[in-house]
């Protein structure tokens, strides 16, 4: 096929489509269509890959001859060989879901899709035939986790069995036509040495967080979508004490934890009849029950926050979660709004001595220009101070401009703060070098 760039419709912001491989991919749906209509695919359960590979290839083989007699050799190999994945895996986004440097496949629609590499968005040549395509293969991925999606559940959030997440929203809902987010999770998780080498933390504010998780000091890790909370959490487990009993409770499961005793939980949506339902709440008040150590929310969203915060007043410490927030002291903020929505109506002061009480850290990541991740705060609550809650930066960083590549530039800071959790990380027989809380500044280079 000679390629040639032209405008394809519809499209409302006039992208520019590669004509010929819009071709190729709608003549790859019309030899899917006449595949499964020339398979039984019923009796292909059974049949080992390999197998079911040259089986697949050599009927499409015969359907290609038919259909486009005049295909060009590499076309036709091409075709052959995605035939499989557009039968039984994820059509033109297969390649994607296999490369370990893609950590997000974002389809916004048949001709536009985007993957994140290195924190980077990149348009890539992936397309889709049409939106029925579009459909089809996102149909397959949420009927693989026992879930729907059509006119009437036009939306799905889900796990893969990779431990991939999905999010699907199709009309009427969106207006454009199917949409699908997918964020990937590397093979081995990021560990703190990973962490460090590429600046996300510095050593010191490792050293200090690990030391106050082995003290059973409690804190929260804030930041906006992608910013590597989830990472960071997961990575600072690895200090836990091996002999404790961990449970963990998320809303779609994503940590991995290198820990020799954990208990995995995840929530539950209703099912088409608006029944079944298993709140995170729910969950976190069940774990108190199963004797755990400390309790890990993946991410802290609604009412399950008052349990949370009960659970480390009452012999938990040491717990962990996340939260979304602009910085630590907006973490506070809206861990206070979720509190609210337990339904009690606590009183402010009481809510805010519970927070108080509960959680001594706060650790704040951003995610800045050109992608980069860097643990922006860290800060201590300290008390209570005319009627809010009071606190103190101990580390931060400070983006200070961007590089010719556009990558933001910036340094660490240990502002000169001594925290007040020292005297418990003493009472733990753990003693951080006194230079380590110098008031300084790192400058750091991506």
């Amino acid at each position: 096929m000679q390629s040639r760039t032209v405008m394809v419709e519809p499209s409302d912001d006039h992208e520019l489509v590669d004509e010929s491989e819009l071709r190729f991919q709608k003549l790859k749906v019309l030899v899917h269509e006449r595949l499964v209509d020339a398979l039984d695919l019923s009796m292909l359960a059974h049949i080992p890959q390999a197998e079911l590979e040259t089986e697949v290839r050599a009927v499409g083989a015969e359907v290609v001859a038919e259909e486009a007699p005049n295909i060009s050799a590499e076309d036709r190999t091409r075709l052959l060989d995605e035939l499989y994945d557009e039968v039984f895996g994820l059509g033109p986004i297969e390649a994607l879901m296999k490369d370990d440097h893609i950590s997000d496949v974002l389809v916004n629609h048949p001709h536009e899709v985007y993957v994140e590499q290195q924190g980077r968005l990149e348009r890539s040549d992936v397309i889709f035939a049409d939106n029925d395509h579009l459909m089809r293969i996102i149909q397959r991925i949420v009927s693989r986790v026992g879930r729907r999606i059509d006119e009437v559940s036009p939306m799905v959030d889900a796990r893969l069995p990779d431990g991939s997440r999905i999010n699907a929203v199709v009309p009427p809902l969106a207006l454009d036509g199917p949409t699908l987010s997918i964020r990937r999770f590397g093979k081995r998780p990021l560990q703190v040495e990973d962490l460090i080498d590429s600046h996300s933390i510095h050593a010191d504010m490792v050293e200090f967080l690990a030391a106050a998780i082995e003290a059973r000091v409690s804190f929260l890790i804030s930041g906006g979508t992608g910013a590597g909370k989830t990472t960071l959490m997961n990575a600072l487990t690895q200090f836990i004490p091996g002999d404790e009993r961990l449970i963990t409770v998320e809303d779609s499961a994503e940590l991995r934890l290198l820990h020799r005793h954990v208990i995995r939980m995840e929530t539950r949506p209703a099912n088409t009849e608006g029944t079944g339902e298993v709140s995170q709440r729910s969950l976190v008040r069940n774990s108190l029950r199963m004797r755990p150590d400390r309790i890990i929310i993946g991410e802290v969203r609604g009412a399950e926050a008052l349990d949370m915060l009960q659970a480390m007043n009452t012999g938990h410490e040491g717990s962990l979660t996340t939260i979304h927030a602009n910085d630590t002291r907006d973490a506070l903020a809206r861990l206070e709004l979720m509190v609210a929505m337990a339904g009690f109506e606590l009183p402010i002061p009481v809510v805010r001595q519970y927070i108080a009480s509960g959680i001594a850290l706060v650790v704040h990541l951003s995610r800045l220009k050109g992608g980069v991740r860097r643990v922006m705060r860290i800060s201590e609550i300290t008390g209570l101070r005319d009627g809010g809650l009071h606190m103190e930066d101990i580390f931060g960083f400070e983006q200070t401009g961007v590089d010719d590549t556009g990558i933001a530039q910036g340094e660490f800071f240990v502002t000169g703060y001594r925290p007040m959790c020292l005297s418990r990380l003493r009472a733990a027989g753990i003693r951080l070098p006194d230079e380590m809380f110098d008031k300084r500044h790192i400058p750091v280079r991506s």
